[in-house]
């Protein structure tokens, strides 16, 4: 097929951005020059899960939070440097006091840089740690797509305004989705993390004592929840106490998520919402009744996910220290 068909298709496919991703990330892309990949990210979260059980869902989280911000491209983890002009992600407002697991970011680029220096990019250990954390704790496990390199700028005003908040409405964050190239599916779909991890009471206190200002909680809130979400986030308590995104398996990876949503047991307004409408609602069932078919979603949802506007060939570079540019 001649570049000129092939660019008209994609045109009107708007399938340019996939085509080129799927072209260039490769599940064999450091069979040669780093072999050991998978194994050396499993060993350090597998060493890391022994003193911390939410660490799964944390760096789950940063490959999500880095992938909606100009692609997955590692820019989350940069710090703050005024000599080369970066204004830091973890300082937006869904990042801040939130996101965590640097540390065992870091000790996996350092266990890569010993083992294959030069090779790995850190964008690619988010996509491998994400995958890694799911398997470890009993979600599936697939073949990782590799080649991503690391940005060399960092957006907070598009961290602040791209992720999507779980106080928002299901319109809004269908909008990100969107926006991403990702649809109703992969929302329902990885929304599905949520089956493991924490969240601090300031984000779903609203819920408990005054929904959108109506000085009661949400009227979706199963009863019996509500009361035992309270006793844990008292009004005027600690904002920083935590709670299980999953009341039921809080460190498992399963389909009881969609479960709990059922029986009005989301913890976030922006799960629960999932159960509210027709098409997202459908998914829940599904997914609810059947944990490999949502397993399967979710696997695929999770390489749409990092297919978003990866930096290849000689674009970006390889980060010796994920913390900032070389």
């Amino acid at each position: 097929m001649s570049p000129y068909i092939l660019a008209v298709i994609c045109i009107l496919l708007s399938a340019c951005s996939l085509y080129e991703t799927n072209a260039q990330l490769s599940a064999n892309f450091y069979s040669t020059t780093c072999p050991n990949v998978s194994s050396i990210v499993q060993n350090v979260i597998q060493q890391a899960l022994q003193s911390d059980a939410r660490i799964g869902a944390s760096l789950i989280r940063l490959h999500f939070h880095d992938c909606f911000v100009n692609g997955c491209d590692a820019s989350l983890l940069l710090d703050n440097n005024a000599t080369t002009n970066i204004v830091s992600e973890k300082d937006a407002a869904p990042n801040t006091n939130s996101t965590r697991g640097f540390d065992v970011v870091d000790n996996i680029k350092t266990a890569l840089e010993s083992s294959c220096p030069g090779v790995v990019s850190c964008a690619d250990i988010l996509a491998l740690a994400a995958e890694s954390s799911v398997s470890q704790a009993g979600g599936p496990s697939w073949n990782v797509l590799l080649g991503r390199r690391d940005s060399r700028t960092a957006n907070q005003a598009g961290a602040n305004t791209s992720i999507p908040s779980p106080t928002e409405g299901l319109t809004n964050i269908t909008a990100k989705f969107t926006a991403v190239g990702l649809n109703i599916t992969d929302l329902v779909a990885l929304s599905g993390a949520h089956t493991f991890g924490r969240a601090q009471c300031r984000v779903f206190s609203a819920r408990l004592y005054n929904f959108n200002g109506t000085g009661n909680p949400d009227p979706s809130l199963n009863t019996t929840y509500l009361a035992n979400l309270r006793q844990i986030c008292p009004q005027n308590g600690s904002a920083t106490a935590l709670a299980n995104l999953d009341p039921t398996t809080s460190d498992g990876f399963d389909n009881n998520y969609y479960t709990n949503l059922q029986n009005n047991q989301g913890l976030l307004q922006s799960d629960q919402e999932l159960f509210s409408s027709g098409t997202t609602l459908s998914i829940v069932n599904t997914f609810s009744s059947n944990q490999n078919t949502f397993f399967q979603s979710f696997v695929q949802s999770m390489i749409n996910m990092g297919n978003i506007s990866p930096l290849t060939g000689t674009n970006g570079e390889i980060h010796s220290d994920c913390k900032r540019i070389n």
